[in-house]
């Protein structure tokens, strides 16, 4: 990557805990997943694409697997994370009826990491990822394991988060004691990822939303209760104490407009395709002879 990996270094031990621990309240705090999927599904009315197999990764509770469901009906769907109690919630409710009958088909879900999927070469046709990139120190050993998993002429579209987010908080919260808000990557250095992986006619765009909130306390708890708590490996791993909380509810408070402060989130949306491969596994150009129209 363009910027030093060591700078959006992150904890996966950490990540994968706070996201156990949040599976009962996610569903409550999820608002920004959300948003941001109905965002990202916008952007698939513009596509043509009729796909038989779907992977979501980094699918979380499950709420976007319903949206794709219904969308593309006909097309065999896997849900993956890497946290085992968010899967659970993800199991779908079925009647008696729909169990007897087979209907609603009920996706299947797989426990494991983004950067070693234990599916398949060449086996789906759309890979689905909502805020999973940013999750991640490095994402390129993650999508050249998408790059790997998608058919040839097979969609990844995704979404995650730019330096922009929470830069209010940063400011707020001085890194003396340590690194406390995570940093995010750039988007150009994404759309580098996705080149060297082999990904083709890569298309980004950026949009800036405003959360605002009453107070820190609640930030905090919105953050906590979705699992985003920090986990950057040089987060402060004492107490913070009152002091340095006091301070930053000060400085928020001198930005508040109407009893509320602005928290600033970067969003990054993208979508590339799997070309043709152009070389073999060992180097060797491949040449492809077709007859003349």
């Amino acid at each position: 990557m363009t910027a030093s990996t060591t700078d959006f270094a992150l904890d996966p031990v950490c990540i994968r805990r706070h996201f156990s621990e949040a599976a009962a309240t996610i569903s409550g705090a999820d608002f920004l997943a959300r948003e941001v999927s109905s965002r990202m599904a916008e952007r698939l009315d513009y596509i043509r694409l009729a796909p038989e197999k779907i992977l979501d990764l980094g699918c979380s509770h499950g709420p976007d697997l319903p949206m794709l469901a219904a969308r593309f009906p006909r097309a065999l769907q896997v849900g993956l994370d890497f946290a085992h109690p968010l899967l659970q919630e993800a199991l779908p409710e079925r009647t008696l009826g729909q169990r007897l009958l087979g209907r609603n088909r009920p996706p299947a879900l797989v426990c494991a990491d983004a950067k070693q999927l234990p599916l398949a070469a060449g086996g789906f046709d759309l890979i689905w990822s909502n805020l999973l990139l940013n999750w991640l120190t490095d994402p390129e050993p993650a999508l050249r394991e998408m790059q790997r998993i998608l058919k040839v002429g097979g969609l990844l579209m995704f979404s995650t988060l730019g330096p922009d987010t929470l830069s209010e908080l940063r400011d707020a919260l001085p890194d003396r004691a340590g690194e406390r808000v995570h940093r995010f990557i750039d988007m150009h250095d994404i759309g580098d990822c996705l080149v060297r992986t082999g990904f083709s006619d890569p298309v980004m765009d950026m949009q800036m939303l405003t959360l605002t909130y009453p107070d820190l306390a609640t930030l905090i708890s919105d953050l906590r209760h979705s699992g985003s708590a920090n986990a950057a490996v040089g987060r402060p791993h004492g107490l913070s104490g009152r002091h340095g909380w006091e301070q930053a509810r000060q400085h928020l408070e001198q930005t508040t407009a109407d009893g509320q402060f602005p928290i600033t989130v970067e969003l990054i949306f993208g979508h590339a395709w799997k070309a043709a491969p152009t070389h073999t596994d060992d180097g060797r150009a491949i040449i492809q002879f077709r007859p003349r129209g």
